[in-house]
């Protein structure tokens, strides 16, 4: 461990530090074990403490997990390199293919959960698809699993009035997903707004994402809108941010025209 004698990080960070530097040059690699609390105490002369506090920051960032009964390990799983604007493409989703495809490449994705119902939205959900009080919305709830991990929990609000009746209201929405559907009533998305912040998770999202303690969550509220600058779905995802990685690869061009949506 690289040290100087004006380096006031505390000892548990600096052996953290040294770790993280380790697994990133390849020194540890994906699946490795860890030295343990015992290998840290001897090798940095710290208390026991201390290094249980090092290997905890590194589960905390999402970089190592813990097994029970055998150690820390490097953490295997392949971040997912969320492709924000080719996966909405039309050439995406209106030749029958999942979004979900632009992102996973060959990997294993199921979704495990899912519930269909109609209900009133909430007041944010009725401001941003124009619904009055008295209208109701079709809600798709969905939890995703990639290579066996939780991964993303994903609300999607539509107008009851727009999709009863349509694949959307069930289950299985068919190839092309919901909008390749919303195109076939005659609601096509030719446009999408997502706004994307942070913060740490509450208590049903840990469980539900089986996250590590200290590891936020994305936030991702997406709206879609039709050509006329109707809004037709909102969706509402919260991503494990140690599994992601948000890409988002465009032109450089003249600033558009303000619109209204």
């Amino acid at each position: 461990m690289a040290t100087t004698d004006d380096d006031r990080r505390p000892k548990y960070q600096r052996i953290a530090d040294s770790l993280r530097e380790a697994i990133q040059s390849g020194h540890y690699g994906p699946g490795d074990r860890l030295p343990g609390e015992n290998d840290l105490m001897t090798t940095y002369g710290v208390a026991r403490m201390t290094a249980r506090q090092a290997l905890s920051v590194l589960r905390d960032e999402g970089v190592a997990e813990a097994r029970k009964g055998a150690g820390v390990f490097v953490r295997a799983f392949r971040p997912i390199r969320r492709r924000g604007i080719e996966r909405l493409a039309r050439d995406q989703w209106g030749t029958g293919q999942s979004i979900w495809s632009a992102d996973i490449e060959n990997r294993a994705l199921e979704v495990d959960r899912i519930t269909v119902t109609e209900e009133k939205a909430p007041d944010r959900v009725n401001a941003v698809l124009n619904l009055t009080d008295d209208e109701t919305t079709c809600v798709r709830r969905r939890r995703f699993i990639l290579d066996g991990k939780p991964v993303l929990l994903a609300t999607s609000y539509l107008p009851t009035a727009l999709v009863a009746g349509s694949a959307i209201a069930r289950e299985d929405t068919g190839p092309g997903g919901t909008y390749a559907r919303l195109a076939e009533l005659g609601h096509e998305p030719v446009h999408f707004r997502e706004e994307i912040r942070s913060r740490m998770p509450s208590k049903d999202e840990t469980e539900q994402l089986t996250m590590s303690a200290g590891t936020p969550v994305i936030l991702i509220c997406r709206t879609a809108f039709t050509d006329m600058g109707r809004p037709v779905e909102l969706n509402e995802m919260t991503l494990d941010a140690a599994s992601y990685v948000l890409e988002y690869d465009f032109d450089a061009g003249p600033r558009g025209t303000p619109t209204n949506r």
